[in-house]
């Protein structure tokens, strides 16, 4: 199949007004974690109008559109739901209602991740538009609850629905340059246990609070030592959370629990991890129980897929062919070559390919710094170029021969 790079950018930006109105359309429908069902109506909307071959909804809320039916399976994602506002004062606009000018679009969810799901929609318009379908089927996911349990949606795709692609690309928000990789996370639960006793007389009992004093020290001290990469960069750990338990403002504290956000580099893993926090001083001289959380929320169509809160790191080889590929279709259509890097955050990669091993590459409009941020935005500039590169990605990985 030839592919005309010049006409690809051409119609990408002849599609800058309908995926503009699209992507406010989105953002207008609040979809929080859970409550995603009303964005994923808009979608199939959509989706139908602009001629996708196939759109199912699946158990637990995913949409999945369909185009083409040849032999390569590519796969594109981009999670719908959102975070919340946070402190509305401190928008400029309604997050909902949004703004627009000549070069932004400014709402929750604009940059992360709605953006992505307007550009690969009208990727595939072009697709259709200038005939570029060739020997792939393209498979485009709009996937929720990642923001409370990233991946979920995709083990539940891969165990459940059976949908192994030859590579997936993720539209997190990549401001248009080509990620390759991510740290992973873990979610980790420590409990001390103490005994309540009157407030009064506190050496009558053993203060849960106390026990756990020293173990934030040590595990300040921990997140320094913590293994580097020399590409997804430094391991990291912070205490997010702190829980307590006590029968009165005037008791002894009788328990005493945190939660630790664990970012792991290359090479680490949950065992590792959980030894770690196990082998400090403090955390034995307490005898406190370190754990790993679980998540067990049901979907908003009821649906519940239990699983760990463990979400491994993962980097894809910069000579792999599904980033040579990207590379290629990038230098086709924009003259230069692309930058390289990876996420800081986290993404959907963390299922498909650290927990499944199934290639996955990231290209996106929006920016990283936007993400739960207010006054959150993308830039229409960059919803033009995601959209152009979506449309050729699946026939310049399919012209290069690649078999992953």
């Amino acid at each position: 199949m030839d592919i005309d790079f010049n006409t690809v950018l051409a119609q990408a930006e002849k599609y800058k007004p309908d995926m503009s109105r699209f992507l406010r359309d989105m953002i207008a429908l609040p979809s929080e974690s859970k409550n995603e069902d009303a964005v994923i109506r808009r979608i199939r909307a959509e989706m139908a109008k602009v001629g996708f071959d196939r759109v199912e909804i699946d158990p637990m809320g995913n949409i999945l559109g369909y185009l083409g039916q040849g032999g390569h399976l590519v796969a594109m994602d981009a999670h719908i739901d959102t975070v919340g506002v946070g402190d509305p004062n401190l928008w400029d606009f309604d997050p909902y209602l949004g703004y627009e000018d000549d070069e932004i679009i400014v709402g929750r969810g604009a940059s992360d991740q709605k953006g992505g799901m307007a550009a690969m929609v009208y990727g595939a318009k072009i697709i259709k538009d200038l005939d570029l379908a060739g020997d792939y089927t393209l498979l485009v996911t709009g996937t929720v609850q990642e923001e409370d349990c990233d991946g979920l949606c995709w083990q539940y795709l891969i165990n459940e629905g059976k949908i192994r692609p030859e590579f997936v690309v993720s539209t997190e928000p990549t401001a248009c340059r080509i990620y390759r990789g991510q740290r992973g996370r873990m979610e980790i639960k420590v409990v001390t246990r103490g005994v309540s006793c009157h407030g009064s007389a506190p050496e009558r009992g053993e203060n849960a609070i106390f026990k756990m004093a020293p173990i934030l020290t040590e595990l300040e001290q921990l997140h320094g030592r913590l293994k580097d990469d020399a590409f997804l960069g430094k391991g990291s750990l912070t205490v997010s959370e702190i829980f307590f338990s006590s029968p009165s403002r005037c008791a002894v504290a009788d328990g005493c629990s945190i939660s630790v956000d664990r970012r792991l580099t290359a090479g680490e893993t949950r065992e590792s991890a959980l030894a770690q926090i196990r082998a400090l001083p403090a955390v034995q001289k307490a005898d406190a129980q370190v754990s790993m959380y679980t998540y067990e929320e049901p979907a908003y169509t009821g649906l519940i897929y239990p699983t760990e809160s463990y979400f491994p790191s993962w980097t894809l080889e910069e000579s792999h062919p599904v980033c040579t590929a990207l590379k290629t279709a990038y230098k086709n259509l924009f003259g230069a070559p692309p930058v390289v890097d990876k996420w800081t955050f986290s993404t959907n990669g963390v299922s498909i390919m650290g927990l499944h091993g199934i290639p996955c590459i990231g290209f996106g409009p929006g920016h990283e710094d936007q993400a739960h941020a207010p006054n959150e935005r993308t830039w229409k500039r960059e919803l033009v170029r995601a959209a152009a590169m979506y449309a050729v990605i699946p026939g310049v990985y399919v012209n290069l021969g690649f078999e992953t």
